[in-house]
């Protein structure tokens, strides 16, 4: 494993843009989550990793209502690569996500390693 981090549940992909006029901009809820997850990278030093990479999403919701484990990856994604973990998220060529009981607050646990598949 080269990373490994624990941080808060994302906002949904359906609370993450704001649609203004024609312009679609990351709304206060998303810009609030990237900040959060940026000063929980930078508080553990974390450097971007360098190439192909497999990536584990372990997701914890916050209650027990209905949440899409596809809709909180967006958000996820990109503050881990504005925190630093990673160049781009492109970079991302093997994904497994869980979605698993609720716990009080929700958080997902994110795991991050080199990707070595078959590049054919």
């Amino acid at each position: 494993m080269i990373a490994s981090f624990r941080l808060p549940y994302p906002p949904s992909v359906n609370h993450y843009w704001r649609h203004v006029g024609s312009v679609t901009k990351i709304s206060r809820k998303g810009r609030a989550y990237r900040e959060k997850v940026c000063s929980i990278l930078s508080a553990v030093g974390a450097e971007p990793i360098p190439g192909p990479l497999a990536v584990d999403v372990q997701a914890f919701p916050p209650d027990r209502r209905k949440h899409d484990l596809d809709n909180i990856l967006k958000a996820l994604f990109d503050a881990l690569e504005k925190g630093g973990a990673y160049h781009d998220d492109n970079q991302i060529m093997k994904l497994t996500a869980e979605k698993h009981e609720p716990v009080k607050g929700g958080q997902v646990v994110v795991k991050i390693e080199s990707f070595e598949g078959n590049r054919t």
